[in-house]
């Protein structure tokens, strides 16, 4: 029998359909496999001229800026859904609001390495490119402009991927997203009910049931949300309360490093290396001392469709329920 699960962080629903459901070998090997160094990527060691001047990087031997050398980049994303100069002016037009599109555009290139994927990177590389993510956290929001910054990583060209090159990239918006004012409701609703930081719940009680855990160690725990819009769906939540990803300590990205390898190298391995996005959620820069959220990282396989029934009702339906999901990454 299909079951409808409500997801209490953003009070929406999810058909788990159950008689369809679909094991690992189901799913269509559709990751990006067999990459090859390309003289035009712009993201490979000796084309440093061919993205925009660098913002930063990590380098060995004092090599200089927008040379060789580098182990990890950040440069402006060339074309930018958000330029970063000007003001927002915001006003009106009859019914409609409108706003200039500043903000801010960065692209991470993790690796000069154009074949090597971010799991297969030793520890100590991972840390190094999550320090990065924290840095940018932390220097967007300096601007006063800037209210919510959005890291993500889209892997295969069916989660969004135009360049096969290993990175991520970094949006800055003068708004709040609408998804995240609901989280943020979603966490005080609770809050209000129970006392306590929904995610702060979640994780002992995954970590107690188990039947959804994927991985976990002393500050992480990974695991498929008990209403998982996707197959395969997993959250890495921090078992400490931390509302912004920029607050996380050397040693919390060196654990945050050794689950993240874990976590995404059982899905390539155990479910054909699958297109997925990875969202990482924070909260706005101006969340304040009395409003409730815990940052935690959404990792989406692209391995079903959103289609009508999707976009009409705001219901994903999932093929393949969570409990089973997160056994088969297990085993």
């Amino acid at each position: 029998m299909p079951e409808i699960r409500r997801n209490p962080l953003s009070d929406t629903w999810v058909i788990i359909a159950t008689e369809r459901s679909k094991r690992p070998s189901d799913f269509a090997d559709t990751g990006e496999k067999h990459k090859k160094e390309s003289k035009t990527c712009p993201f490979c060691l000796g084309n440093e001229h061919l993205t925009p001047p660098e913002i930063t990087a990590l380098r060995k031997n004092r090599a200089k800026p927008n040379s060789q050398g580098w182990t990890v980049r950040v440069v402006p994303n060339k074309f930018a859904a958000l330029q970063q100069n000007g003001s927002p002016d915001a006003r009106k037009k009859e019914m409609y609001d409108i706003m200039k599109g500043v903000g801010a555009h960065e692209v991470v290139i993790e690796s000069p390495d154009h074949n090597k994927e971010l799991y297969e990177h030793d520890e100590e590389h991972i840390f190094n490119v999550l320090k990065i993510w924290r840095s940018r956290y932390q220097e967007l929001g300096k601007n006063s402009i800037i209210k919510y910054t959005q890291l993500f990583r889209n892997y295969g060209s069916a989660a969004g991927a135009s360049l096969t090159h290993p990175h991520s990239q970094i949006i800055s918006t003068p708004l709040i997203p609408k998804n995240i004012m609901e989280e943020l409701e979603g966490f005080e609703r609770f809050h209000k009910e129970k006392g306590k930081c929904i995610l702060c719940d979640m994780v002992p009680f995954e970590a107690e049931e188990k039947v959804r855990v994927v991985t976990e160690n002393e500050e992480f725990l990974s695991f498929c949300p008990f209403a998982a819009r996707f197959p395969f769906e997993t959250w890495i939540v921090p078992k400490k309360h931390e509302k912004q990803f920029s607050e996380i300590t050397d040693q919390g990205l060196s654990h945050l490093a050794d689950i993240l390898k874990r976590t995404l190298k059982m899905l390539a391995e155990k479910v054909n290396d699958p297109p997925y996005n990875l969202i990482l959620r924070s909260a706005p820069y101006s969340v304040n001392e009395n409003e409730i959220y815990h940052w935690h990282i959404q990792i989406l396989p692209r391995l079903t469709k959103v289609a009508g029934f999707e976009w009409g009702t705001g219901y994903y339906i999932n093929p393949t329920p969570p409990e089973d999901a997160a056994s088969y990454l297990r085993e």
